[in-house]
């Protein structure tokens, strides 16, 4: 049986976390299943969409860090409850950032692994709280 939580461990910290010893599409490649979806409240977005959101974010806020907290297992279902910081620089939810202002936040995700591959991840994300922060 595949290591379940270090498959979904690898997503934080080679695809969420900024990181310069990742080749990020490689990598998101190995560990996302062709059939991919990320779904939040909002909308679902397939495999092809995160990998090309995820550069952004990176560029955005170069010092993006992912740091889960607690995961809890239950089959091929992994819940994360995870902390993330980062100090955004450019136009960030509408506003116009200078890389002076950081935030740290909360998320919540629920992954499904399948053949050693992330199939899902429903996921909630603080961001008001975030935007809050860097308003001051």
């Amino acid at each position: 049986m595949e290591d379940q939580k270090a498959i979904v461990l690898a997503f934080y910290t080679d695809c969420l976390t900024v990181n310069p010893h990742t080749d990020l599409a490689q990598r998101m490649d190995q560990l996302l299943a062709d059939d991919f979806q990320s779904i939040n409240a909002a909308e679902t977005k397939n495999k092809a969409t995160l990998m090309a959101q995820v550069p952004y974010f990176w560029r955005l806020m170069p010092d993006l860090k992912w740091m889960p907290q607690e995961i809890l297992q239950d089959g091929n279902r992994l819940i994360v409850r995870s902390t993330f910081t980062a100090t955004p620089k450019g136009d960030f939810m509408g506003m116009i950032l200078d890389g002076t202002r950081s935030f740290s936040t909360m998320s919540i995700d629920i992954h499904t692994v399948v053949n050693g591959k992330i199939t899902t991840i429903y996921h909630l994300e603080e961001w008001s709280t975030a935007i809050a922060q860097l308003k001051g």
